[in-house]
């Protein structure tokens, strides 16, 4: 094989490696998204359960063993 042909050859595999890692930071990209916008989604949750715990007058709150 000539030195031409082994340089295309390395260079068609490299390429494909990189397609191949694109494909797979792109998929990341997506579920750090979603993981990111359910947190932001349980964050908030958890402030709302937070202030209605404070609003609650203290004789209707459960003790923190219940």
């Amino acid at each position: 094989m000539d030195r031409t042909a082994l340089l295309e050859e390395r260079v068609a595999h490299l390429t494909r490696a990189v397609e191949d890692l694109s494909d797979v930071v792109a998929g990341q990209r997506k579920e750090i998204d979603r993981l990111t916008r359910l947190v932001g989604l349980l964050v908030e949750r958890e402030a709302e359960r937070e202030a209605d715990a404070f609003d609650a007058p203290a004789a209707n709150q459960k003790p923190p063993h219940w």
